[in-house]
Order: structure tokens, then C-alpha cells, then sequence
């Protein structure tokens, strides 16, 4: 049977109505480019701030969505018409396995259209019909501390039923801003060009030998066509090489992993070139810090 994502997404759904198609269009290419990579079979449908994917692996395409740009958050879903009777009998039967005797629950709804309820006045009529349901289990309404939280998104004339959330990078899509060439060594050039590619930039990796379980085994699961070029490990050959796969690659400026100590020293070496390092004002402990969730999207 397949299984039915919502896709959430941010800061696009903010943009000027010809812009925020351009990036809605380059997010759900970047999708089924990675469903490709995956060997996951799918297919896109959208609405005003949403996507929704309709997948025959559910598991594997869940990890793929939650490293897709511009993604905020995905959740399993269960889709019904919007009747009352229809999401009253759906709710019912998916909390009957969740909800355990004693349980503290809630019900979260939000709407999107015309309808003749409130979210208020749904939430509270679903929550009655759980505690007439389930009588026998002492269940009690809890919208502070629950221990089971169903969610009821109406939209239209479609109704989506879900109970949990799954982070993904947010930002912006690949592809949607400039190209850049990066030197990852170690976690501050990887977290680096994480940076960057989470803005939008298509990013171009040099990498050392110290950088490469960064580059080959986390940045890449994040673009299947992403770039790699091996550097050896003399540092005075490193500006040579980015230069050469910066020029190749028609690249708008490079992104260096360099600290607030360094970065006078690497502007003067770079003369009229763009240099970016948005990790410049982190400490090592904050790059690590930052590192670990990056690893822990692209598992």
C-alpha cells in the first residue's frame, strides 16, 4: 500500500508569487532527483505551502525527504474527504492502537478554506468523540503535556490526519542561487559548504585527505550530483586547486574553513575573489555541535 508524505517547506511559501514558483518547481525536481539516486518509485502533487508525496517505500524516502533543501518538516499522513463522519471514523481508528488506558491526549487542528467549523470547534468535537469512544480506557484531555498528540490539517476539501513530525534542513532549494567551490578539510569546511548549499548554492567540494569522510559520506547524501575533487595533502597546493575548480566551474566565489584569526590573512591570499565562511564566528565546539546535525539528517 502507499504511503502518503506531507512536505512542508518555509521561507519559500514568503516569496512574490513568480519566485516562489521558480523555488517550488526547483524543490520538487530536487526531490525526484533523489528518489532517482534512491531507486525510490513516487510521484509529486502540491497545494499552496505543500507537497505531498505519494511513495511505495516509505521508510527510505522519509530519510530522503528529510535532507532535501528547503524541506522544514515531513510527516506520515492519512488523507480523507473534509466530512465530519469521514474524519471522525478515520481519527478513531488510528488512535485506538496508540492510546493506552490513563492516557493524556490532544487533538490539534488547523484549517485552510471555507468550512462550516472553526479549528477550535473540531478539536473539541473530535476530542469528545475520543473520550466517548474509549470510555473505558480513563483517557483524559491533556493540551499541555499529552502523551498522544493527533494532528487534523483540513485544506479544502481534503482532510490529512498525522501524528508526528520529522525535521529536514529547511533553507532553500538547491540550485536556487549562486555556485561556489569549497575546501573542506575537516567538520568547519563541511559545515561550511553545508551553509551554503542550505542557502541554495550548488557547491563544488576540494577536498583534503582529512576532509573526506565529511565530503563523501554526509555532503554528498544531500546532492547525488555534488562534485568532489581530491586534493593532496600539501596545504600549499590547496589555493591552487580551488582556484582551478573554481574557474572551471564558473563559480561566483569559494567558501573557506577559516576563524575570525584567519580570515585577514585569507582575504589579502585572495585577492578580488568572493570568499564566504560562514562559520567564521564559531568556536570548534560550536562547529561540532553543528556538525552532529547535519551527520544525524543524512543517516
Amino acid at each position: 500500500m502507499a504511503t502518503l508524505f506531507l512536505v512542508r517547506y518555509g521561507e519559500l511559501a514568503l516569496k512574490s508569487p513568480p519566485v516562489r514558483r521558480e523555488f517550488e518547481r526547483s524543490l520538487r525536481h530536487n526531490i525526484l532527483e533523489q528518489f532517482v539516486h534512491e531507486g525510490i518509485a513516487g510521484r509529486l502533487r502540491s497545494d499552496r505551502g505543500h507537497l505531498y508525496a505519494e511513495v511505495d517505500a516509505a521508510e527510505p524516502a522519509l530519510r530522503v525527504l528529510r535532507r532535501v533543501f528547503g524541506v522544514t518538516s515531513v510527516s506520515e499522513v492519512h488523507e480523507v474527504p473534509t466530512d465530519r463522519a469521514a474524519i471522525r471514523d478515520r481519527l478513531l481508528d488510528l488512535v485506538a492502537s496508540r492510546l493506552a488506558p490513563g492516557s493524556r491526549f490532544a487533538v490539534r487542528a488547523r484549517r485552510t478554506g471555507q468550512h462550516a467549523f472553526t479549528s477550535q470547534e473540531l478539536a473539541r468535537d473530535l476530542g469528545g468523540d475520543v473520550l466517548e469512544r474509549f470510555a473505558d480506557r480513563a483517557l483524559r484531555v491533556d493540551l499541555d503535556r499529552p502523551d498522544v498528540e493527533l494532528f487534523v490539517e483540513v485544506r479544502g476539501p481534503r482532510t490529512y490526519l498525522y501524528f508526528d513530525r520529522a525535521s529536514g534542513p529547511g533553507g532553500l532549494p538547491l540550485g536556487v542561487a549562486g555556485r561556489l567551490v569549497a575546501l573542506v578539510d575537516g567538520p568547519r569546511g563541511a559545515l561550511g559548504a553545508y551553509l551554503m548549499m542550505k542557502r541554495g548554492c550548488h557547491v563544488a567540494l576540494v577536498v583534503v585527505p582529512s576532509g573526506e569522510p565529511y565530503a563523501r559520506e554526509v555532503l554528498a547524501r544531500f546532492d547525488p550530483s555534488i562534485r568532489v575533487t581530491a586534493a593532496v595533502a600539501d596545504p600549499a597546493a590547496w589555493t591552487s586547486t580551488v582556484a582551478e575548480i573554481a574557474d572551471i566551474a564558473h563559480a561566483d566565489g569559494i567558501v573557506l574553513p577559516i576563524d575570525v584569526a584567519g580570515f585577514p590573512s585569507a582575504r589579502e591570499r585572495w585577492g578580488e575573489r568572493v570568499v564566504f565562511s560562514p562559520t567564521v564566528g564559531l568556536t570548534d565546539s560550536e562547529v561540532d555541535e553543528r556538525w552532529r546535525s547535519v551527520t544525524a539528517l543524512a543517516a
